[in-house]
């Protein structure tokens, strides 16, 4: 995870490869902060879902789980992602 002042980054890293599975963010998506979290979290679950990744680690980069973080964590759960 990474968050700015306006958007959040998120991607899907195989460590052992070093190759990045899957990435979404919220920059240009409509919306509330939270509207656009919550979407960049559906986004990225059905990228890991096309790739048949059900359980992931989630790294929130040092931030806080509270706000944006949490909002997406949720949404990216109810989408499917398991961590």
């Amino acid at each position: 995870m990474f968050k700015s002042n306006r958007d959040l980054y998120a991607q899907l890293i195989d460590d052992d490869k070093g190759v990045t599975l899957a990435a979404s963010s919220s920059k240009g998506l409509k919306g509330s902060k939270s509207e656009r979290a919550k979407e960049a979290a559906k986004l990225i679950a059905k990228a890991a879902g096309a790739k048949k990744i059900t359980t992931v680690t989630f790294d929130r980069g040092g931030y806080r789980y509270t706000g944006t973080i949490a909002l997406f964590a949720e949404a990216a759960r109810e989408a499917g992602l398991n961590f």
